[in-house]
């Protein structure tokens, strides 16, 4: 079984049993209680089949080398972060987030949510585990099984003013994921008419994939907004730690349009602060973060590199265009429930609707992330630099190249040989054409 398989770059994730079994996992979780260094580990896990006896074989794992368990059980991601940061200490959620049923994984965290990803310990653990010694405590550790659930509901509305809050129609798509379990906790004392579709817990995924940023994952929800009349549709991944929004009108919205809109909404009640947004995201963020009196500051793309930002900066709000939203009142971690709330709270203040709502916050055309397989991602990538060098030009991650009215950003994968191209325009027609000239340059 190969650590080479499973250990990425902020998480452990692998197809089971083939690549993540109860063997392997048992020695993570011995190893990860070694290098927490804590008393105590929260442990949670998703609905697939198999995270129940791979959460079972880790805590075997950190009991055995003398740490004691708190269980919180079926939860979303961003319940462990928050318990993480509530009870100040390290983290396990077992999910494989958006992938298929086949698959399952690790995500952990230091105490305070504090993220563990290549460089913050992921390779000292998958060291340890490599060297094959299992640590065995003279007394055991002990688990405790505790529900976090509706602390959890409380805290994620402690982001919004209740008061201001209107009746609006809600439906929710999550997918037969964890937010079946935690949106009605959140959600169900607000004063929204909220329905959830697909909320059954069923990790063979039996409807549509959990993977609300593939477009074509949003057809039942889109269709239930239209058909129902609501005012806002909100699409959970499968471990509901990311949403995606669809408006009145059925439309999808893109991260960075949340993040703009959560970002003005934050800094209406936060004046001044700093604002973290990843270098994929649409120029309108820094624009409207200016606008509304805040400091944007770029960053790489990835929860760990956001989050060292944030901590760096003191930065109040964080998001991705791949819709990870982070907030420093939540230990810095992202929460698909606090940005989806947030979003409630400036719907109802503004009282127009979300099709309405979101147009001052979106102001060019946008490519998406188109990949290209390449042979070789760096060559590729210096053809591209040269093509462009009268350009503004940065290396921060990848390459960005900013031609004054249309910029892209040319990225490698972590783990195939990819590059991902992100292009943003002053038009749609000038978007397909710029992004068709940079990908012939790309697949040359």
């Amino acid at each position: 079984m190969s650590l080479d398989a499973i250990f990425k770059a902020y998480d452990i994730r692998g197809i089971h049993p083939d690549e993540i079994d109860d063997t392997v996992v048992r020695r993570i979780g011995n190893a990860f209680a070694r290098f927490a260094g804590a008393d105590r580990i929260v442990i949670g896990r998703d609905m697939r089949p198999s995270s129940e006896p791979l959460a079972a074989a880790f805590i075997e794992g950190v009991t055995r080398a003398g740490v004691d368990v708190v269980d919180i059980g079926l939860c979303s991601t961003d319940v462990v972060y928050y318990a993480s940061g509530r009870l100040d200490a390290p983290g396990a959620m077992f999910t494989a987030s958006h992938n298929p049923a086949q698959y399952n994984g690790i995500k952990l965290c230091r105490a305070g949510a504090a993220p563990v990803g290549e460089d913050t310990g992921l390779r000292q653990i998958k060291e340890t585990v490599a060297a094959g010694v299992m640590e065995k405590a003279e007394v055991a550790g002990t688990v405790e099984h505790l529900d976090l659930l509706d602390d959890f509901g409380a805290h994620v509305r402690g982001f919004v003013d209740v008061s201001v809050l209107r009746p609006l129609k809600v439906i929710a798509d999550t997918a037969n994921g964890m937010g079946g379990l935690v949106v009605p906790v959140v959600f169900g004392s607000l004063p929204f008419t909220l329905d959830v579709l697909f909320p059954e817990l069923d990790g063979t995924f039996p409807n549509h994939p959990a993977d609300p940023i593939q477009v074509e994952n949003l057809a039942d929800l889109r269709a239930a907004v239209v058909a129902q009349g609501a005012d806002i549709g909100l699409a959970f991944d499968g471990d509901a730690d990311r949403v995606f929004l669809v408006d009145d009108l059925g439309e999808p919205v893109s991260g960075s349009t949340t993040t703009a809109i959560v970002a003005k909404g934050i800094l209406d009640r936060h004046p001044g602060e700093t604002i973290v947004h990843n270098l994929i995201c649409s120029k309108t963020v820094p624009e409207v973060v200016r606008e509304s009196g805040g400091t944007p500051l770029r960053t790489r793309v990835g929860h760990s590199f956001i989050k060292q930002v944030m901590a760096e900066s003191g930065a109040v709000f964080g998001g991705e265009h791949s819709a990870h939203y982070y907030f420093r009142d939540n230990w810095r971690a992202d929460s698909g429930s606090i940005a989806a709330l947030m979003v409630l709270e400036q719907l109802s203040r503004a009282g127009v609707p979300l099709s309405e709502l979101r147009k001052p916050f979106e102001r060019y055309a946008a490519s998406g992330e188109i990949n290209s397989r390449v042979d070789d991602p760096a060559a590729a990538t210096e053809r591209v630099a040269a093509a462009y060098a009268s350009a503004d030009q940065d290396r921060l991650d990848g390459l960005t190249v900013d031609c004054g009215d249309w910029w892209f950003n040319l990225r490698p994968s972590n783990t195939e040989p990819l590059l991902r191209l992100n292009l943003e325009a002053a038009d749609r027609a000038a978007c397909d054409a710029r992004t068709d000239e940079v990908l012939a340059i790309v697949r040359a």
